[in-house]
């Protein structure tokens, strides 16, 4: 008869053995919005952007999303600029974080638009540059606006005349002069958008701006500068000598 062997105890497993590990964004939210709190502008338009889609997206990871927007687009800005139509062919992308962006974009006009009224125009033109950029820089098509000022330089009216196409926009000095006759403007700036992003004037910029001046100077209404925006920056024909 064999001698019967003692049973093998079962081996023990490793405490951590058939627990999932926890995904990777557990704790980035909170840590996002922690650096956000302290060094806001420090962070990547990449991380700025998934702040934004948090609101969109209550839980999950949404890092890659946010680096697809800008590796589309270019940047935070161009992102929120973005035609909705354009913006929905990314892959995650639908009408929540659409409308979230676009509230994203249209605060930033108002605050622009916010530094700039009721104020001295010419005494805070950076401001004045600083809203014509945002409100145009990233159009995708061609946009004039007329600001209109009082005798004291005050703003007092703020209007988009005509949107054209990606590279040209019709303008017609005697409905800017006309217009601003309504308003009984005193003086007024020019502005318009190159979509292609170089903001340096073209002979067709001269020669219109030039018109627009020598109709003005008789009725007293002075062109303080024209202003083009783009995503390369601006070009001021005051600035350059143009004015």
């Amino acid at each position: 008869m064999s001698e019967e062997k003692p049973a093998k105890s079962p081996k023990k497993r490793p405490a951590t053995q058939g627990l999932q590990e926890a995904p990777h964004y557990i704790g980035h939210r909170a840590r996002l919005r922690e650096r956000f709190s302290t060094t806001a502008d420090a962070l990547p338009d990449y991380e700025l952007l998934e702040l934004v889609l948090f609101r969109s997206i209550a839980r999950g990871d949404v890092k890659g999303l946010a680096k697809a927007l800008i590796a589309r687009f270019g940047t935070f800005a161009e992102v929120v600029a973005a035609p909705p139509e354009l913006l929905g062919e990314i892959k995650g992308v639908g009408p929540a974080i659409i409308h979230d962006l676009k509230l994203v974009e249209q605060a930033a006009k108002r605050v622009a638009i916010g530094a700039v009224k009721n104020r001295q125009v010419l005494g805070s033109y950076a401001s004045v540059v600083e809203y014509c950029r945002t409100a145009m820089a990233f159009a995708e098509r061609e946009e004039f606006r007329l600001l209109l000022l009082d005798k004291k330089n005050g703003l007092i009216g703020d209007e988009m005349m005509h949107r054209g196409t990606v590279d040209h926009t019709p303008v017609y000095p005697r409905e800017i002069i006309r217009r601003a006759l309504q308003l009984n403007a005193s003086a007024v700036i020019l502005v318009h958008n190159h979509p292609s992003g170089d903001p340096s004037p073209s002979r067709a910029d001269i020669e219109m701006t030039n018109e627009i001046v020598s109709l003005a100077e008789p009725l007293g209404i002075v062109v303080h500068d024209h202003l083009i925006v783009g995503r390369k920056g601006h070009a001021s024909f005051r600035a350059i000598g143009l004015l």
